[in-house]
């Protein structure tokens, strides 16, 4: 499999994920994939991120060959945190936010970030799996996190890019795994697609 360039398309709404491609130097063409997120009974958080990975790109896929548009790699990802076999997605609410990062405090607990590549019939898989320890946190220290607003469109309800990141006692694994696509897995994965990075 071999792309004729580096211009890729994305199936996936993160500014994160879209800004960590543009920093490899990768043009992107954004391709809207909607998939259901439900977690299957017995699934554990890195079967089902690995599933949303592959499920995602292959309604990008879909939405390519329907609109008829030119065949070149497209990259999907979908990231979760988990704790004691607990999968945390997007908190639903501030009440939620908050049992979430209680659950972290003092504790390590994994980021796990699954990364699929498509072209055609063609898909290729990585996963990062990350621990992060979190500090313990105050009531003050979780209200303000809250407030600020940053939890609620990111899984397990904290950004390490953002405000978190002072959260963040020590990690080892992926910083970019945890906030939504493992560049080193990526490269490698755009590598065996032919895309060249700059």
């Amino acid at each position: 499999m071999t792309a004729t360039s580096n211009l890729l398309y994305l199936a996936s709404g993160s500014p994160r994920r879209r800004e960590l491609l543009e920093q490899l130097g990768v043009s992107l063409e954004r391709i809207h994939a909607d998939i259901d997120e439900s977690v299957l009974p017995g699934e554990d958080a890195i079967r089902y991120t690995e599933r949303l990975a592959e499920a995602k790109a292959a309604a990008g896929w879909q939405v390519v060959v329907n609109c008829g548009l030119p065949s070149r790699p497209l990259l999907s990802a979908d990231t979760t945190v988990t704790l004691d076999g607990e999968i945390f997605g997007k908190p639903a609410d501030a009440d939620d936010a908050r049992r979430m990062l209680r659950a972290f405090s003092g504790r390590d607990h994994q980021v796990v970030t699954a990364v699929a590549l498509r072209q055609d019939d063609t898909v290729k898989l990585a996963t990062s799996v990350t621990t992060v320890r979190f500090k313990t946190l105050s009531d003050a220290e979780i209200e303000r996190y809250i407030a600020s607003g940053e939890p609620f469109d990111k899984a397990g309800g904290y950004g390490i890019q953002g405000r978190a990141g002072v959260f963040v006692e020590r990690l080892n694994g992926s910083f970019t795994g945890v906030v939504g696509l493992p560049l080193y897995e990526t490269a490698q994965l755009l590598a065996e697609f032919g895309l060249t990075l700059p």
